[in-house]
């Protein structure tokens, strides 16, 4: 029989184990400090209903979205779909294609799905919320850490399948802004902790970028949304290609208006003081760029008195976030010294996601680590490398007739908080060294006869290649130290 060729479909992150142990470490470090300031865990289906999922995220985020279809559903409709394709034909009129024909039993035999999986977080979320809104307290901080799917082109560092860590809060009838400033204060506990070097928590408003484009004489708010998304291709496109869109059919801005949006979209700040300087010199607008201005003050004031250095966050008038459901206050962040690999969390505040599943008010403001992307790029970047084991202990087997010593000193490691794996299959010393070493294990004990004699163990460190000699009732205190040490070393 032919054998089915091992392999996995472009673009998924499927990693070796000690890259894998790398990876659930950054997944560790942003939850702690999620949950240090104060966020509760949540998870939801990866698949949903398709009109549930697709209320209102634009025809380009649709495009992406896999849509499911269950095979049990199609046998229990099959007949009825062969039964009304043998009508159509009867009844196609002569002049019709058959092209025309086929499209149309195909619609029949294959109905469009009424299920897909989730493209992000935040959606499933207000879903969620909508659904327990009576059993939640307000406001509602919830993180969540799981994978979402798209069917976006797989190339390098743009993945299908990815992990999404995400922190929102909920409000009930009101949302503080309040809330909009702590999210980067997060952010920054977790990049500090995850030590990947400098980064910029880099801040726009909608409101403000609505209100200039108004200014202008571009008040239709469908056609300031169209304007919003070409602008937040600017750094993927460039300004000739934004420039070109903008003032070409569909858009039909003049040229003078659409070198003002791209002077606007240049702005950036190096201090506070400099962005509230920069916010000032924008002048009196309409309302809505008044409110963005001033919700942009009082967010970056915020931030600072939470703590963050002003040397990681700025204000950067380019950034606008693809989606529709952006209303406020929207986020990127990027490192200083690999702007190449774009930006590495983003966000930002919705006032009424919810509201297609409800009639009460839940604005909300959110943030979202996108791991995967982030994991990839850094590991290309040589930023991170692959992690020592999980396992601390391996715990050679010199005679098979002294396996249960063997075992039993596993279990007094295990006791004192050592994870130990425990050779089960007998071999020659040297091979049971080397598969601790490849397997990243860093210390091997030996216990064989002459040790037994001598009431002793034999640890053997196998990052810096020697061994010694510990007496049998200190084992655990002395590999406690050891183990201590090898983690302040790194």
């Amino acid at each position: 029989m032919a054998l089915t060729p091992a392999r996995t479909m472009p673009g998924v992150l499927e990693l070796l184990p000690l890259d894998q142990i790398a990876f659930q470490r950054m997944l560790d470090t942003i939850r702690r400090n999620y949950e240090r300031f104060g966020f509760l865990p949540v998870e939801t289906p990866a698949i949903e209903f398709a009109d549930v999922l697709l209320t209102k995220t634009g025809g380009e985020t649709e495009r992406q979205v896999y849509f499911v279809q269950s095979t049990g559903a199609l046998d229990s409709t099959g007949e009825e779909a062969v039964r009304r394709m043998a009508a159509l034909a009867a009844g196609s009129k002569a002049d019709e294609s058959m092209e025309s024909l086929i499209q149309k039993m195909h619609k029949l035999a294959f109905p469009t799905p009424d299920l897909a999986l989730r493209f992000d977080l935040t959606v499933p979320l207000a879903r969620y919320v909508a659904e327990h809104e009576r059993d939640l307290s307000f406001p509602f901080r919830r993180y969540q850490m799981q994978r979402v799917y798209r069917g976006e082109r797989a190339q390098r560092g743009r993945f299908r399948e990815f992990y999404q860590c995400d922190i929102d809060v909920i409000g009930k009838d009101s949302l503080s802004i309040r809330y909009d400033a702590e999210l980067p204060a997060v952010i920054y506990s977790v990049f500090r902790e995850l030590a990947i070097g400098p980064f910029t928590i880099q801040l726009n408003n909608r409101k403000l970028m609505r209100g200039y484009f108004e200014s202008l004489g571009v008040a239709d708010p469908e056609q300031q949304m169209l304007v919003l998304r070409e602008v937040d291709k600017l750094d993927k496109r460039g300004a000739d290609h934004v420039r070109d869109t903008l003032v070409g059919e569909g858009f039909g801005l003049s040229p003078a208006a659409v070198e003002k949006i791209l002077a606007f979209v240049q702005v950036r700040s190096s201090s506070l003081q400099d962005a509230y300087d920069t916010l000032d010199a924008l002048g009196a607008g309409p309302e809505a760029l008044e409110q963005g201005r001033a919700e942009l003050k009082e967010v970056l004031g915020l931030i600072h008195a939470f703590g963050v250095p002003e040397t990681h966050y700025a204000l950067n008038l380019s950034i606008a976030r693809g989606l529709d459901y952006y209303t406020g206050t929207v986020y990127e962040t990027t490192l200083n010294e690999h702007p190449q690999i774009g930006s590495i969390c983003s966000g930002g505040r919705y006032e009424n996601l919810a509201g297609q599943y409800t009639k009460s008010h839940l604005p909300g403001v959110g943030i979202s680590i996108g791991l995967s992307r982030l994991y990839w790029q850094l590991r290309e970047a040589g930023l991170v490398g692959t992690a020592q084991s999980t396992v601390d202990v391996l715990v050679t087997q010199m005679d098979e007739s002294q396996l249960p010593a063997y075992l039993a000193l596993a279990g007094e490691l295990r006791a004192a908080g050592i994870a130990t794996e425990v050779v089960l299959e007998g071999g020659k010393l040297g091979k049971q060294f080397k598969y601790a070493d490849r397997a990243g294990i860093r210390f091997a004990v030996v216990l064989g006869e002459d040790e037994l004699a001598k009431g002793v163990v034999t640890v053997k460190d196998l990052r810096r290649g020697d061994q010694f000699e510990v007496v049998r009732a200190e084992l655990v205190k002395t590999l406690r130290v050891e183990l201590e040490q090898a983690a302040a070393m790194g």
